[in-house]
């Protein structure tokens, strides 16, 4: 009988587990995929050699996530830093550039550079703070007021109808944006500033890395770690009530709160059950993905060394690109993000060719391929695309919901994303990651901080386990341990 059971491979599942592993537990996971990862699996999706992200691509977290730096992440694998965090292009081959140098990047904003500067220097000053704030509860004492301060501010500024008072031109405007849609919410809004300030920031404290191999080197550093210290890993075991896992104290579960009703629901009070009903997912995704005969030729030349592009247009098309969605619609001239992991991982692909990452935020549920509007955006702002592309492949909404129970709707993020949606995820409570039943555990990304490829929600809901089960402290979880 193992001390902890966990269901769930992906980056918070294994969190979890990694972390019960190395308190000196006996830990299984049970994964329903043949596959490890989540949101972190890496497959060769249309043609052999041509390696592609199946979920997230680039990863800003994986430095500056506190469990992955005290997992030292950084010192398990290869990550490839771009010194052009991202970009986004506009009409007439122009591009705003975020660059790892702040000032590099002012300097690039032409009269809003100084502007742009004094927005985010204090908040790179502080990311550290801002990081305590965003990746654990909200509601709690920040440790750091000050980092909570400027924060705040400069995401009610942003986040509010006073986005554009400190901008003359278009250019810093579009970069905030395509940053804050990362969100999939309404803009502007005050959860998409937040996310969108907390990245911007990491992209000039940290940059935005690449695993080379792909995300699945995550999973993959995260499952070595849980085997070597004991753990067992089942694959190609779905796990739909608890009563089909092994007797044990402790049971972590890296499930949507649809999935933890599915499970576990008789054995929660009504009240708790009616919050996991009324849980809101929010709207979801179509993922597009291109093998390409060369390099994407942007218009805006620079953009080749940027890892992550966020397609769209000036701050206004993106808006309404993303209000449209918010609003049920499929957009015409949808926001498209863009990764660009073969530009600097030679691996994904064989020589001459590469491999490109992309998707646009769609309705709920929507069964909609949006292939064309995808390759219409990337062809505005790289004439000659069409020409490159061999072959492509999508995946809807729909059938985002089937590849992963969690992404119910599509949904990525597991959840709204709106200031309800933070603190209430699942329910409002100061451990959150604790359900009423005894010894059972939430802890995937409907839970805070939420989404990303973070690993904190696993370490929350395993800080939790092994004190209220086992009375121990969260171990050591460096290399040298």
């Amino acid at each position: 009988m193992p001390d902890a059971v966990v269901v769930g491979a992906g980056p918070n599942g294994l969190a979890a587990a990694a972390v019960m592993a190395r308190a000196g537990l006996s830990v299984e996971v049970f994964e329903a995929s043949e596959a490890i990862g989540g949101g972190t699996r890496t497959t060769e999706l249309m043609r052999p050699g041509h390696f592609h992200d199946v979920c997230s691509a680039v990863h800003p977290m994986a430095v500056a996530s506190p469990f992955f730096r005290a997992f030292e992440l950084d010192r398990r694998l290869e990550l490839i830093t771009p010194d052009l965090s991202y970009g986004s292009p506009l009409d007439g081959g122009r591009a705003a550039l975020s660059f790892t140098s702040l000032e590099r990047t002012a300097a690039g904003l032409g009269r809003d550079g100084a502007a742009y500067r004094r927005l985010m220097a204090p908040l790179v000053r502080h990311v550290s703070g801002i990081m305590d704030l965003t990746q654990n509860q909200l509601l709690r004492l920040p440790r750091s007021p000050f980092a909570a301060g400027i924060f705040g501010l400069r995401t009610l500024e942003q986040g509010t109808g006073l986005w554009n008072v400190r901008f003359r031109e278009d250019a810093a405007p579009a970069m905030l944006s395509g940053v804050a849609a990362h969100a999939v919410s309404h803009l502007p809004s005050l959860a998409a500033s937040g996310a969108g300030l907390m990245l911007g920031a990491l992209g000039h404290a940290k940059g935005w890395p690449i695993p080379v191999g792909g995300s699945a080197s995550i999973a993959g550093a995260l499952a070595r770690d849980i085997i070597d210290h004991g753990g067992l890993i089942h694959t190609g075991t779905p796990i739909d009530r608890l009563a089909e896992l092994p007797r044990a104290r402790a049971t972590l579960l890296d499930v949507a709160p649809r999935g933890l009703l599915a499970m576990a629901g008789n054995a929660f009070p009504p009240r708790y059950r009616r919050a996991l009903e009324r849980f809101r997912y929010g709207n979801g995704s179509c993922k597009v993905d291109f093998i390409l005969s060369g390099p994407v030729p942007w218009q805006a030349a620079e953009l080749l060394d940027a890892g992550t592009v966020h397609v769209g247009g000036t701050r206004a098309e993106l808006a309404r690109a993303e209000n449209d969605v918010s609003a049920g619609r499929h957009p015409e001239k949808p926001y498209v993000l863009v990764a660009q992991p073969s530009r600097f991982d030679p691996s994904r692909a064989p020589a001459g060719r590469h491999t490109l990452w992309t998707y646009c935020h769609v309705p709920a549920g929507s069964t909609v391929d949006m292939t064309e509007a995808v390759t219409a955006q990337l062809e505005r702002f790289a004439p000659g695309f069409r020409d490159l592309v061999l072959e492509s492949h999508a995946v809807t909404a729909a059938g985002l919901a089937e590849y992963n129970r969690n992404y119910v709707g599509g949904d990525f993020s597991a959840g709204t994303m709106d200031l309800r949606g933070l603190v209430q995820r699942p329910v409002v409570s100061p451990v959150p990651w604790r359900t009423p039943a005894q010894g059972v555990y939430l802890c995937s990304s409907s839970t805070p901080p939420g989404p990303g490829v973070t690993g904190m929600p696993g370490l929350h809901a395993a800080r939790y386990a092994l004190k209220d089960i086992f009375s121990l402290d969260v171990p050591d979880l460096g290399l040298q341990s």
